[in-house]
């Protein structure tokens, strides 16, 4: 049982590991008729129930499709509306350069000096700039703060409030913490500075005039907002959790509107300027993070998750964007980033082929290992009572603490963000069912030890009595032949 759980962490760690992809040399922009190959291969391929994308070339749109499923069972198409979860990020820094732009704030000024009622329970959450927030510097992380696991705001005012109880990480624009809300107060700060709600301004300022008329900004996964999960290979609909989305990563787009999106990150397509745009795309020297795009390997990204959909947006430097869209959760592997770098891969020249996702290598792993338990289980309670010692208690119950600490150790894996044991169902199933069977396997064999020492105890202490019982008889009836 030991070993079973050296492997598990080993696996664990090994499919966590993010690989580094190849920058190939850009080439002329592959045809649609390739795409649409590639695209329907990696389907195949890993079973991914559905996806929506947009590939341009500079200002030419060169495809928008929807392949594959939703969880009703309907075809996914190019105005199909999906959460495009986290890259909506992007937008929000838009909105906020939009205002700077216009000299209604400044990136370098304190937060404070636009919401009054942002106060932390660290005295150095004063000196946050806007700039901070939206290059993830604020201090403001995870670790301190656990969002996920908290009680959820309704909205952007209460997202605020809360951080009254916020502690930092790190002094104030010194170190990276992807943290969700730095982005819930950079959108609230477009509400008090625009006077508006903060999904009107996107409405009015960012996607009608950009022509993406079927994109919204929500505060929370609207009613019947269904994806899946993975487990063991099989796809799993599930209903998307009730969570707070605002500013961080709460809007709903289609592909034809998210080619809209990519094209306007040439020049800012008449809703920001060029300047501003580079600005967006430009992280500071020694970082990887600009303003709502990450920036490596000579590519401008962002990713996006919820528990029941994924997505991806990519930058090529040969003008070509790709956005995606997935109908399967948050996991080891963003799944609608997999299907982007493919995409990028083949644009640049490449000849990608379709690999099965880290999380579905690591569930048939930890299944495996989770039916050896069940054998080792069986096989222990068998010897249990061969031998018995106190000390053999232990070994079979070490798998219940990692069981007892998931969500705590799988918010170290992924950088910090913890969540609830629901949470972790959605994100892993695998793994908790998994540790689970093991656990109970181990417990198991450590109950029948128990019982055996207790009965073995028992039979001793019978002896015991029995023998002093008769040695007693024996002296006694000495004393009355000698009398």
């Amino acid at each position: 049982m030991t070993r079973l759980l050296l492997v598990l962490a080993a696996v664990l760690l090994a499919t966590a590991t993010p690989t580094a992809t190849p920058t190939a040399t850009p080439a002329e922009a592959a045809p649609p008729d390739d795409i649409d190959s590639y695209v329907r291969a990696y389907l195949d391929h890993t079973d991914l129930p559905g996806a929506t994308i947009a590939v341009t070339h500079d200002d030419d749109v060169v495809r928008v499709a929807g392949y594959g499923h939703d969880a009703a069972g309907e075809p996914l198409t190019a105005a199909s509306r999906m959460p495009i979860a986290s890259v909506s990020k992007s937008m929000t820094a838009f909105a906020v350069l939009q205002l700077a732009e216009a000299g209604r704030l400044g990136l370098d000024q304190p937060v404070t000096r636009y919401l009054p009622a942002f106060r932390l329970a660290d005295p150095r959450g004063a000196r946050i700039t806007v700039r901070m927030l939206l290059d993830q510097t604020s201090g403001m992380a995870d670790q301190v703060f656990p969002d996920l696991k908290r009680a959820q705001p309704h909205t952007l005012a209460e997202a605020v409030s809360r951080l009254s109880e916020a502690g930092l990480a790190g002094e104030p624009g010194t170190t990276f913490h992807y943290h969700n809300p730095n982005y819930q107060v950079a959108a609230r700060i477009v509400e008090v500075v625009a006077g508006q709600p903060f999904a009107d301004y996107l409405a009015g300022h960012l996607f009608r005039p950009l022509g993406m008329t079927a994109s919204s900004a929500v505060d929370g996964p609207p009613a019947g907002t269904e994806g899946y999960v993975r487990a063991f290979g099989a796809e799993v609909p599930v209903s998307e959790p009730d969570w707070f989305t605002g500013g961080s990563h709460g809007v709903l787009s289609t592909a034809e509107d998210l080619a809209k999106w990519l094209r306007a990150q040439r020049d800012g397509d008449g809703v920001l300027s060029p300047a501003s745009v580079r600005l967006a795309h430009t992280p500071a020297p020694g970082r990887g993070y600009a303003l709502g795009w990450r920036v490596q390997d000579g590519r401008t990204t962002h990713t996006g998750d919820w528990f029941s959909h994924t997505a991806a947006q990519v930058l090529l430097p040969g003008g070509y964007g790709i956005a995606v869209v997935a109908n399967t959760g948050m996991a080891l592997d963003n799944e609608a980033e997999l299907l982007a770098q493919g995409l990028a891969s083949l644009l640049e020249g490449g000849a990608p082929e379709p690999a099965s996702p880290a999380g579905v290598i690591a569930d048939r792993v930890l299944g495996a290992l989770a039916l050896v338990a069940v054998g080792l289980a069986a096989l222990g309670v068998r010897r249990a009572g061969r031998r018995p010692r106190w000390w053999r208690l232990g070994p079979p119950l070490l798998p219940l603490v990692p069981l007892a600490f998931l969500p705590q150790l799988l918010g170290w894996v992924f950088a910090g963000r913890q969540g609830t044991y629901v949470q972790v169902l959605y994100v892993w199933p695998g793994l908790v069912v998994s540790l689970g069977v093991v656990a109970l396997a181990g417990l198991t064999v450590a109950v029948a030890r128990a019982r055996a020492l207790v009965s073995g105890t028992r039979s001793r202490d019978r002896e015991q009595s029995d023998g002093t019982r008769g040695d007693a008889q024996w002296a006694s009836a000495n004393r009355r032949s000698g009398s």
